[in-house]
This record gives C-alpha cells, sequence and structure tokens, in this order.
C-alpha cells in the first residue's frame, strides 16, 4: 500500500482513487489465501490437541511486543488507542450478513447467491471507501479537525444536495453512483461465462439485482456525507471512523439485498410455471 500511495503521488494520480479500492481488494485475496493456507494446516494437525492453544496464547504474548512498536510513531499511536471501537463494530455489522449468507446459502431458491455476494458486497464497499476518502481529504485541506466548512454546517445534508449540486463531492457521489449498473452488469457477464446456467440468468433477476446494488450504494453514499461530518466535528479522522462502519454494512446491505433478489426472482419463477400449468388444464372447461 504504501508503494501504491507514493506511485500515484509520482504520477500525478490522487491515491484516494487508487489505494482505497486495491486496499480493500487486496485485503480480501490476502485474507481468503491466508485463511486457506493456516485452515489446512490446521486440519493436517487436528490430532495434535495443543497446537491452537499453543499458537493463541503466542499471539496473545506477542501483543504487547507489537503495541511497544506502534507506540514509538504518534499518528500510529492515535490510531492505537482510538481505533478499535470502529473495527470491531464493523466486524459485528459485517456478521450479521455472514449470518443472511448461511441462513440462505444451502437452501434451492437462493442457488449462485454464495457467487454474487463477494460482488455486490466488494464493489459497494470500494465505491463508499473511495467517497469516503475523497470527504476526508477535502475536509483536511480546508478545514481542520473538529471544525466544518460553513458549506457542511449541517449534520444531515439533504440528499439531492449529496448528489445533484456542483459542489465536488457531490460531483465524485454522482461519478460513483454512475459506475454501479456498468461494472455490476461487467461482472455479471463474466460470472455467466464461468458459472454458465448455475447462476439466475432471467431479465427480472437482472434488473432487481442491478436496482439492488445502485440502492445499496446510493444509501452508503449519503451515509458517508453524513458520517463524515459527524466524525469530523468531534475532531475524528473519517478515513480511520467512517470506512469501517461504512464497508461493514455495505456487506449487511449487499448480502441483505441480494438475497431479496433471489427470493423475488424465484417467487415470480414460481408463479409463472403454476400459470403455465394451470392453463391448459382450464383450457377444455
Amino acid at each position: 500500500m504504501v508503494c501504491i500511495v507514493i506511485g500515484a503521488r509520482k504520477f500525478g494520480v490522487n491515491p484516494d482513487n487508487i489505494a482505497t479500492p486495491i486496499a480493500a481488494s487486496l485485503g480480501d485475496l490476502i485474507t481468503l489465501s491466508i485463511l486457506a493456507f493456516i485452515s489446512s494446516f490446521f486440519y493436517k494437525h487436528k490430532d495434535t490437541r495443543y497446537l491452537t492453544l499453543l499458537v493463541c496464547f503466542g499471539f496473545m504474548a506477542l501483543t504487547p511486543v507489537w503495541v511497544l512498536i506502534a507506540k514509538q510513531n504518534p499518528p500510529t499511536m492515535k490510531i492505537l488507542k482510538s481505533g478499535w471501537f470502529p473495527f470491531i463494530l464493523a466486524m459485528m455489522i459485517s456478521s450479521f450478513g455472514g449470518l443472511i449468507l448461511n441462513k440462505t446459502i444451502s437452501k434451492e431458491q437462493y442457488k449462485g447467491m454464495a457467487v454474487f455476494t463477494p460482488i455486490i458486497c466488494g464493489v459497494g464497499g470500494n465505491l463508499v471507501a473511495i467517497q469516503t476518502s475523497r470527504i476526508s481529504t477535502y475536509l483536511h485541506m480546508w478545514s481542520t479537525p473538529g471544525v466544518l466548512p460553513l458549506w457542511m454546517k449541517k449534520f444531515w445534508p439533504n440528499p439531492c444536495s449529496t448528489f445533484c449540486t456542483s459542489e465536488i463531492n457531490s460531483m465524485s457521489a454522482r461519478v460513483l453512483l454512475f459506475l454501479v449498473i456498468p461494472g455490476h452488469l461487467i461482472f455479471f457477464v463474466i460470472i455467466y461465462m464461468v458459472e454458465g446456467h448455475s447462476v439466475p440468468n432471467s431479465k427480472t433477476f437482472v434488473v432487481f439485482y442491478l436496482l439492488a446494488g445502485l440502492i445499496q450504494v446510493t444509501i452508503l453514499l449519503y451515509l458517508a456525507e453524513v458520517m463524515a461530518r459527524l466524525m469530523w466535528h468531534q475532531a475524528l479522522d473519517p478515513d480511520n471512523h467512517c470506512i469501517p462502519y461504512l464497508t461493514g454494512l455495505g456487506d449487511l446491505l449487499g448480502t441483505g439485498l441480494l438475497a431479496l433478489c433471489f427470493l423475488i426472482s424465484w417467487l415470480l419463477r414460481s408463479k409463472a410455471e403454476l400459470d403455465g400449468i394451470s392453463e391448459p388444464v382450464s383450457g377444455p372447461f
């Protein structure tokens, strides 16, 4: 991430537009890779009774060492003191999305949902993280922590002012919102090419899926504006305190709306099938 930010600055590109989505994407990829490797290791040694306890105690013993190292850097010290709560709460919010996925993934009407979940959650999370980083950078440039600019005094701005004005953050929100449908369509085509008929491909499902993605990102972009103002008013950095909440909420909204899409699509398909069966039976009468 350090190399990406320095490289972006060297080439005259805003790191907010590049570093944040790459961080989220690499975070998912690296986490899943490490999780797969470590779980395979523990599975091979599942008969070793005290291995997992030993590893846990080892990490707990190393924690004071990392704290001492982190305390050497004043900006890191601030995160060490106040950065725990946003991440823990974000994990709790995101875990509710995992519960929804766990309850639905094994049911026939939600077949293929596991493939779309990382896409809708990832797109929403990346776009709102970009917007939050841009708002945070804007506030750092034009104000000081604890003091909002005059044109951002309202904590709950009108949604129209968030998306429909000539203000720079409103323009970036519109651009990010316009990326939702083309982005999801590209990913949908890729998924369909890879997975084939194992995923829903009806026009109804595609419309509801795109609508879900649009609703998710619209809500997240508006909340990014609100939360950034609230955090800045409390002299807290939105980068550290908003992005975890918003990405966790993006996971929850994305999973919930996606489950609703599959359910509605299945109900409409079932109704159409029932109508098709009942018509020939009632025809002669």
